[in-house]
């Protein structure tokens, strides 16, 4: 396992064999718990991916399962493979729950196709910009920690400019997004600049949604991401993809193939109406000198 992917792939494909032993067993959720003497919750979180797990732990569930030596042996070795600790771990509570996974799955793709209509993306913010967004976001936090969370938006920054399994990162930022001064002028204006240089890297590729396309899928979907990974030897998907979305209450992880292909068609729908890129940084330029005046 290379150094970026942290645990995450290995949980999610844990998980997902584990579910499907459940499943060829004809047993619920509940069942498999209750033989386990574990709960429906931890079960669940086994198979979404969202915990490291124990070889014993993985033992256990496939004798229950009856699944056969050479397969539990092979999800015993994986099981040590969620033990890994991505570069996010040294920043413990600091980050959300739930987004460390996210993050996990971040650093693991080889596409990132966003729809942002709300917020510039944390991989593009600047540290005064991010600062006001988590500010007004969490306000109980004091400066340390917001200090802390701002680090870790900047370092997940490093992904984009990689030279290893570089990324194919398209966004779509909505036009409104330029004029809301979040933090002020002065900070939104150096967001500008910022977002400018990062528009030109090579792994980016930067559209922005105008004002008055009309009726357009991100009106329905909100803020999303697909994510994509890298295929194995053979041209086929090692991990499948997944769509992340996050709301004022929490996050969803959608990866049912008809969601994921939902979501994909929504978003090559928002691209194709967007402004291609030399348009698109034509009004960043322009939203920027005004706030500039």
């Amino acid at each position: 396992m290379s150094e970026t992917t942290g645990s995450t792939v290995p949980r999610r494909q844990l998980g997902r064999h584990l579910r499907e032993l459940r499943n060829m067993q004809r047993l619920t959720v509940k069942a498999a718990a209750d033989r386990l003497e574990w709960s429906e919750t931890k079960i669940w979180r086994i198979e979404t991916g969202q915990t490291s797990l124990r070889s014993l732990d993985v033992e256990a569930m496939c004798r229950i399962y009856d699944a056969p030596q050479h397969l539990t042996e092979a999800l015993m070795g994986l099981a040590k493979e969620t033990k890994a600790k991505g570069w996010w771990a040294s920043y413990g509570e600091v980050v959300p729950a739930g987004f460390n996974l996210y993050i996990g799955l971040e650093e693991a793709a080889s596409e990132i196709c966003m729809y942002e209509p709300a917020l510039l993306p944390g991989l593009f913010q600047t540290e005064e910009y991010a600062s006001a967004v988590i500010k007004g976001h969490c306000r109980d936090l004091d400066e340390e920690e917001v200090r802390r969370r701002i680090r870790v938006r900047t370092a997940r920054q490093a992904l984009i400019r990689r030279t290893t399994a570089p990324l194919d990162l398209r966004v779509v930022i909505a036009e409104d997004v330029l004029h809301q001064p979040v933090g002020g002028h002065d900070v939104m204006a150096r967001q500008l600049e910022r977002l400018m240089e990062m528009s030109v890297l090579p792994s980016v590729s930067l559209h922005v949604l105008p004002f008055g396309v009309g009726m357009h899928d991100g009106l329905v979907t909100g803020h999303f991401v697909v994510l994509r990974f890298p295929p194995s030897g053979v041209g086929t998907d090692r991990e499948p993809p997944i769509v992340y979305t996050d709301g004022f209450t929490g996050s969803l992880y959608l990866d049912k193939p008809h969601e994921v292909d939902r979501y994909a068609e929504a978003y090559e729908r928002i691209w194709s109406v967007s402004l291609d890129e030399s348009r698109s940084q034509e009004v960043i330029q322009r939203v920027a000198k005004e706030l500039g005046q």
